[in-house]
């Protein structure tokens, strides 16, 4: 059996909870790596300094931490965290996916989605 990579969308919304909740009770296989990943955008109208930047980063990596913990209450889980800057159209997402090779996409849907863009 090939090993799969799945890639999970990390958003402060509960419909991307219950995405990766779907995705590790449907997809998931022994062996398979999940890729928890985070893109931030910072807002077009504030600059772009540095410390902002490290910010959004580092709330990035701490949302996609507590998708983890969520990864960790299911035995021999294969996770990898990526938090990177991108635009809100999903572009840089699908991006990530072609380099990653991933096998699927979950996203979870909701009023505020790039998919919706």
């Amino acid at each position: 059996m090939d090993v799969r990579k799945i890639v999970v969308v990390v958003e402060d919304v509960d419909a991307a909870r219950t995405a990766l909740k779907w995705a590790l009770h449907n997809l998931l296989r022994f062996g398979d790596f999940i890729t928890l990943l985070h893109v931030f955008s910072p807002a077009m109208n504030s600059s772009r300094s540095k410390n902002k930047i490290r910010l959004l980063r580092l709330k990035g990596y701490q949302l996609a931490l507590s998708f983890k913990d969520i990864c960790n209450n299911f035995f021999n889980t294969n996770v990898e965290i990526i938090v990177t800057e991108g635009d809100q159209e999903g572009g840089k997402i699908a991006a990530m996916v072609r380099e990653i090779g991933a096998s699927a996409l979950v996203v979870g849907l909701h009023d505020r989605s790039f998919l919706y863009k």
